[in-house]
């Protein structure tokens, strides 16, 4: 089953390893174009019985609560994303020759030949603010277009549904990229590297590595981070077609091949004329929401793919004024007696709160959550500058505290010993304490929500009903 199309699935013996989002779909797909498909899942809970009945009901065989297993004569395994390369499941299906897709991989194949290309956005922080602006540049140039991928709207729903589309706007994930060996895109980007999901890559070189390949193949531009080598590093690695261009892009003035920032004015010298002398004027920084400098990086991202399409410069500015970005990512909750208070919820890593405390000046910081095994010296060092204080709450607070008594001893901290639901607020009132006019209390933990709260969203939600509080 090399590279390429495959046509007839017609009595092929497929294996779907795990139910959610992206199995299900699958499994529907490829039993409706006549596989025969057996879909293993390792839970057996309520959930995946329900989904299981589903699909049984279609002629579709489950198996659950045995993921290990290689199925008889299995020729090809399609696998969810998150499921692990060293899963035993994959390791026999190597051992037998059997290939293994991801549900990108699938929806790549079973694109048409008339299927629209693909800009495609990786990278650890800022993704989904990317490919959401990139959407909303190419429906501003008159586009038919979708932000689909990582970003929950399914690939395989954009590649085989109804709606004919003229470019697609994708978020992949290293776990997507790495099950997808086929993929070429359009053009594509990677946003910045930072240590993330390092226990499923098992390393920082093998994580990169899956986070590179989506510039594998790419026909027009790889668009790297200028100040991150590593990105550049990766342009470099890969095998693109012919006359593909590596651009950059920068917060600083732009080198010939780069976008950048001038004097306020967000600048296109790679897709100019005479890129050597000119520059194209495309927006300006107050037209990015919010003008935060890493977002002004992803709009600049964003603008650089779409220029790669052949959008318009007007496209460019009209998108990104049009362009609001998702709850919880920088969201300025109010004013409260001269301080602003401002709920970056969506900062669940250690580089996503380092940007995120690099956008104020003064800051009163709450923080803390489920650390993922990640270390916070690196980022207390280089925002110690910025803290008035800070306030700790979650399972891991002590890493944080410690970090502080490292590297900003100076800094007061309020450590809170409690998780109930009262905490946040307590957090909050803290906060104010600490904070003075003309601060920014700023909600952006570095860590994971899972030991207080169901999910980011609601964290950011306890923040911003805590600050009405206030405010009442």
């Amino acid at each position: 089953m090399g590279s390429g199309q495959v046509t007839d699935w017609q009595g092929k013996h497929v294996t779907v390893a795990g139910l959610g989002v992206s199995g299900v779909p699958a499994a529907k797909v490829l039993h409706a174009r006549g596989a025969v498909v057996t879909v293993v899942n390792d839970g057996d809970d309520a959930r995946a019985r329900e989904q299981a009945a589903e699909l049984e009901a279609l002629g579709v065989t489950v198996r659950l609560g045995d993921g290990a297993t290689l199925p008889e004569g299995t020729e090809l395994i399609v696998t969810a994303p998150g499921w692990k390369p060293d899963k035993p499941l994959f390791q026999a299906a190597r051992a037998a020759g059997v290939e293994i897709w991801g549900d990108v991989e699938l929806a790549w194949r079973l694109r048409g030949p008339d299927a629209a290309p693909w800009l495609a956005v990786t990278g650890t922080n800022g993704k989904t603010t990317t490919v959401q602006m990139l959407a909303s540049i190419l429906r501003a140039a008159g586009l038919r277009t979708a932000a689909v991928g990582n970003i929950g709207v399914s690939l395989l729903d954009a590649v085989l549904g109804d709606e004919e589309y003229d470019v697609l706007a994708v978020e992949l994930s290293s776990y997507q990229l790495h099950w997808a060996p086929s993929l070429r895109a359009h053009s594509a980007a990677v946003l910045n590297l930072a240590p993330d999901h390092l226990d499923w890559h098992g390393s920082m070189e093998a994580y990169a590595k899956d986070k590179g390949r989506i510039y594998e193949g790419n026909r027009v531009a790889c668009v790297y981070n200028v100040a991150d080598k590593l990105t550049e590093e990766l342009v470099r690695e890969a095998d693109v077609e012919e006359g593909c261009r590596a651009v950059g892009f920068t917060l600083g003035t732009p080198a010939p091949s780069q976008l950048g920032v001038v004097d306020g004015i967000l600048v296109d010298r790679a897709f100019v004329e005479n890129r050597q002398k000119n520059a194209q004027e495309l927006a300006e920084v107050s037209d990015v929401n919010p003008p935060a400098p890493h977002n002004i990086a992803n709009a600049l991202a964003a603008a650089a793919l779409a220029r790669a399409f052949g959008v318009p410069p007007t496209a460019v500015r009209d998108g990104l004024r049009a362009f609001t970005p998702d709850a919880h990512r920088i969201a300025h909750v109010a004013d409260v007696d001269g301080v602003s208070y401002v709920d970056d919820s969506k900062a669940t890593n250690t580089h996503a709160a380092e940007a995120s405390l690099a956008s104020y000046e003064s800051i009163v910081w709450i923080a803390g959550g489920l650390a993922k095994g990640a270390t916070f010296d690196e980022l207390v060092a280089k925002s110690a500058k910025r803290l008035r204080g800070a306030v700790l709450i979650g399972a891991d607070r002590a890493l944080i505290r410690e970090a502080l008594a490292r590297h900003a001893p100076e800094v007061p901290v309020v450590d809170l010993d409690r998780t109930d639901t009262g905490a946040m607020l307590a957090a909050v009132q803290e906060a104010r304490r600490l904070a003075v006019e003309g601060d920014t209390v700023l909600l952006a933990p570095a860590c994971a929500s899972m030991d207080m709260f169901a999910n980011y969203n609601q964290r950011g939600d306890a923040f911003a009903q805590a600050v009405r509080e206030l405010g009442a």
